[in-house]
């Protein structure tokens, strides 16, 4: 996984790495870029909108606009302001605008742009201190729910709070909430009353306790600007120049900031794309960026067409989604030109089921881990995340390392903070410690001192947090060794500023291991494989999409998973959600026409096109649907239901249980015990985490169950045949009180290959290459 526009982490020799020299003037500054690009980075006067497709090397672009006009002496480095709406965003491109011999440039949030100015004007303007900010707002939210007499369940008061984050940024009081709801078409999730009772209530309690939330700044900061006008022109005159990436995620509070910000000057440069509009749920609306030449009818327009991010089919892809668009942000929709090597179609998969599509993924990921293709370049893409469960199980059944989506806290992390801690100290008083004598350069400097803080050369068996630990300390070693393969000279100081450079930024290193993530999780990402699941009508578009401009952004959202990809892509859907259920479910409708079988695609098919639609293992339990080509046949799965109560199962770990988690258990504590030291022990004799064995849920299963022959250890979800070859004699032997024997594996079986099953994973092979697994 990089960010949107990062090919490696510390690429050398090259204008955008870290490490390399400066370019040694201003034209230098032009040197490398494409002719759109280059016209971007010359537009120095008057406003400027850059209108930027997925992949088209946005921030490049307006980096090297600021690096050109610096380096001219045109802009000076301290009147440039360029906001984005990341920390990590802001932090990459102040380290591109240091590289590219332009430090002095402010890179910022417009939080933090904004605290900044309110922090330090607040004493002339108010008087005092400023007031608290508020970090957690839900326990306040919660707090005035229940001074209103009115309870909120967890997700209520997430949707609560939620909804005074959109009332604020739209600039709704708590008066006007119900009517605004209504003419935005929002569905709020209480009686509009009774959010707009707890709101105020909410507000109250902020000022009884001197508290200001994230949305209060932006309102203050406006405030203050709007009110003493010798405070405006003070900032004014100190930034004289703007640039606001992502600007078509600005709301109407924010755009208010801006306005104030600029005065009656001309000088901004707004960079979007209105087909990435996904967070109007927010407040954000990509109106600001289409009206702009209507409000500066002079401005300069340049539009980044150029992909090169994806390939030729990726890009056709996503052309082809915005194609079907409605609406205004489809009117300037922006058609991509990979300028990439053709790589492989997309490939469309149907599932029967929920467990089964996500059993078929995972299978799928295994085999492209195996071609070369490294965990970290993979993400599994849904639309909400409760959708995660399902992969993260059958990820561990194939013995795959996953990560969730959430690496920009990696540094807030107790372990990376001691390691942090430890490593200063070490840098201040290395020559003294004892520690590093037998270390002879710097990656073995870290590994001497992260040593002391539980980070081993090989991984500790199973999951949870002594895993989880570890994890974030190889991080860090992996980050040192790439570090000083940059900068051979490198000291563990140097180290160490980097690593509190990439803190302010939130730039974490890269985690080992697949990533599951929401669709909004992963706008700014790519990756080098993606894998968009359950697209069914329902869940994308969700169901409570149900206006016209709703639905059109929920296209979006899935043109946003698209162009995540770089070469490969897979689409898949299931017909039911639980096995046995009714196969009532469609695929999404935003692949009509695009999807082989489907409308103008079928007829697209018939002609030749590469590619097509496969029918993914349990899909022979559908009507008139036989296996996909090349794939194993797999005997339909009846409905699972609870053995205690009978009640149908639709948690992958329930259905692992094969019980309700509330049920009452049967659990053989000592087999258990037996079965988890069992466990433990392949696991080191495989040097792979405890989960590839047997997941938990898993290993309590076969627990409870006793299993006493291989057919009834085969019927516990989790024992797929890869399993019940390799440890099957194993487990029952100690399910019968017996001592297993024989080490994990058989003569001639690596760890992750499958006996006797041939491809059983219908991916497709990479043209030019032989079919491989």
């Amino acid at each position: 996984m990089t960010a949107a526009t990062d090919s490696t982490l510390f690429p050398q020799a090259t204008p955008e790495s870290p490490y390399a020299a400066p370019p040694r003037d201003a034209d230098a500054v032009l040197e490398g870029l494409d002719p759109e690009q280059r016209e971007v980075a010359t537009a120095l006067h008057g406003p400027v909108c850059v209108l930027a497709g997925a992949g088209t090397g946005k921030t490049r672009a307006i980096t090297h606009r600021i690096a050109y006009g610096v380096r001219a002496g045109i802009l000076q480095p301290a009147s440039v302001l360029a906001v984005t709406f990341t920390a990590r965003a802001a932090g990459e491109m102040r380290g591109r605008l240091r590289q590219l011999g332009a430090g002095g440039v402010q890179a910022r949030t417009f939080h933090s742009a904004a605290l900044r100015q309110l922090q330090f004007f607040w004493p002339k303007a108010v008087g005092g201190e400023l007031p608290r900010l508020l970090e957690r707002k839900a326990q306040f939210v919660a707090e005035a729910a229940a001074r209103c007499r009115l309870r909120l369940d967890r997700n209520e008061l997430r949707d609560v709070t939620s909804e005074i984050e959109w009332s604020k940024v739209t600039q709704t009081v708590p008066a006007d909430y119900a009517a605004a709801t209504a003419k935005a078409h929002r569905e709020p999730p209480r009686d509009p009353a009774e959010i707009a009772q707890i709101y105020t209530t909410y507000e109250q309690l902020k000022r009884d306790r001197g508290m200001i939330d994230f949305e209060d700044v932006l309102l203050l900061t406006v405030g203050v600007l709007q009110d003493r006008h010798d405070i405006a022109d003070q900032v004014r005159s100190q930034y004289q120049h703007f640039v606001v990436d992502e600007y078509q995620d600005v709301s109407p509070l924010q755009q208010r900031l801006l306005d104030l910000w600029l005065g009656d000057r001309p000088n901004v440069c707004v960079v979007g794309d209105a087909s990435q509009t996904i967070y109007s749920f927010t407040g954000a609306t990509p109106d600001h960026l289409l009206d702009f030449r209507t409000r500066h009818p002079d401005a300069t327009v340049v539009r980044l067409v150029r992909d090169y991010r994806s390939t030729p089919q990726v890009v056709h892809l996503a052309n082809g989604l915005l194609a079907q668009a409605r609406g205004r942000a489809a009117d300037h929709r922006l058609e991509l030109v990979s300028q990439r090597p053709a790589g492989p179609e997309p490939v469309y998969t149907e599932y029967a089921d929920e467990p089964a599509e996500a059993e078929g993924v995972a299978r799928r990921v295994r085999d492209l881990i195996a071609s070369g293709v490294p965990a970290a370049e993979i993400a599994v893409l849904f639309r909400v995340n409760a959708q995660s469960g399902l992969y993260e199980q059958a990820l561990g059944d194939q013995e795959v390392p996953y990560q969730l989506r959430g690496a920009e806290r990696f540094f807030e992390r107790p372990e990376v903070r001691e390691a942090g801690v430890a490593l200063r100290s070490a840098a201040r008083f290395g020559g003294n410690d004892a520690l590093l004598d037998d270390a002879v350069d710097l990656p073995s400097q870290v590994r001497a001192v992260l040593s002391t803080k539980g980070w081993t050369d090989r991984a500790p068996a199973g999951t949870g947090a002594v895993r989880d630990r570890w994890e974030s300390l190889a991080a860090l070693v992996r980050l040192a060794d790439e570090f000083a393969g940059a900068r051979p000279d490198a000291t563990l100081a140097d180290l160490v500023a980097e690593l509190d450079e990439r803190a302010n930024a939130q730039h974490a290193p890269t985690v080992e291991g697949v990533t599951l993530a929401s669709l909004h999780a992963a706008k700014g990402l790519e990756w080098d494989a993606v894998f968009l699941v359950g697209l069914t009508d329902g869940m994308l578009p969700i169901t409570y999409a149900r206006t016209d401009e709703q639905i059109e952004e929920e296209r979006r959202l899935l043109y946003v998973g698209v162009t995540r990809a770089r070469r490969h892509l897979s689409l898949s859907w299931s017909l039911a959600r639980s096995p046995g259920g009714r196969a009532s479910r469609r695929p999404s409708r935003f692949l009509d026409g695009l999807r082989p079988g489907s409308g103008a695609a079928a007829r697209r098919t018939a002609g030749g096109i590469a590619g097509g639609l496969e029918r993914g293992e349990g899909s022979g339990a559908v009507a008139g649907l036989g296996p996909a080509a090349g794939t194993r046949r797999r005997t339909a799965r009846g409905t699972v239901r609870c053995r205690v109560c009978r009640r149908t199962l639709t948690q992958a770990g329930e259905m692992k249980l094969m019980r309700c988690e509330d049920c009452p258990s049967e659990l053989d504590e000592a087999l258990y015990e037996r079965l988890r030291d069992w466990r433990a022990e392949q696991a080191r004799e495989m040097g792979q985490p405890e989960f590839c064995v047997f997941t938990d849920k898993t290993l309590l299963a076969i627990a409870e169950a006793a299993p006493g022959t291989a057919s009834e250890l085969s019927a516990i979800p989790g024992v797929i045949s890869r399993k019940l070859h390799r440890f099957g004699d194993a487990v029952l032997a100690l399910c019968a009180g017996e001592e297993p024997s024989g080490l994990p594996g058989q003569p001639g079986e690596a760890p992750g290959e499958d006996v006797g099953e041939g491809n059983a994973t219908g991916v497709e092979p990479d043209p030019g290459k032989s079919s491989e697994k």
